[in-house]
């Protein structure tokens, strides 16, 4: 992997959001995102956190990844790419319906 940095966070369980999952996962990206900004990372990729082992479901994932990193960037931000990875195409898919749906 070619990258200057490895920025790791841990996505919550889905517990059926008993636990404000929702906070928790924004709050994965947007310090994820604050991070990169700090260290001067100008592209971030990001996988779709919690969606796998710890069976977030991917809709509301997606939705709440293309937000916090919308709102970060029309903020000002400081990076110039965030890259979203899905598994799937599908993912892909759901994704790009989501963000179409959303006006995002």
């Amino acid at each position: 992997m070619q990258a200057q940095y490895v920025i790791h966070t841990v996505g919550p369980v889905w517990g059926g959001e008993t636990r404000s999952e929702s906070e928790l996962l924004k709050n994965c990206y947007e310090n994820s995102l604050k991070l990169a900004a700090q260290h001067g990372v100008k592209t971030l990729a990001f996988p779709s956190i919690s969606t796998g082992v710890y069976r977030y479901p991917k809709h509301d994932a997606i939705l709440i990844a293309l937000q916090a990193v919308n709102v970060f960037l029309e903020n000002g931000g400081g990076l110039e790419k965030v890259i979203l990875v899905f598994f799937s195409q599908a993912d892909l898919e759901l994704c790009q319906r989501i963000r179409d749906k959303n006006n995002i």
